[in-house]
């Protein structure tokens, strides 16, 4: 095999698998599993961030103590 039969069956393979994909995410079977993904962002998040405040030392916040000061 010469290297032109290598590049348009590794080319064939990428078409069959690229439009394996484009069904895969087109199906009606996939709709509710998207529609769900796409309203993550407006999800409602009752509970606080945790923050670890075991680096800081008193349990000081790095964006309120900026450098170093003697107190």
């Amino acid at each position: 095999m010469d290297s032109g039969t290598v590049s348009g069956i590794v080319t064939g393979i990428l078409i069959v698998t690229f439009i394996g994909i484009t069904v895969w995410a087109y199906s009606k079977r996939r709709k509710p599993d998207f529609d769900e993904a796409a309203n993550l962002p407006f999800a409602d998040d009752d509970e606080q961030p945790n923050r670890d405040t075991s680096a800081s030392p008193n349990g000081a916040d790095s964006r309120k103590h900026k450098g170093d000061r003697n107190t």
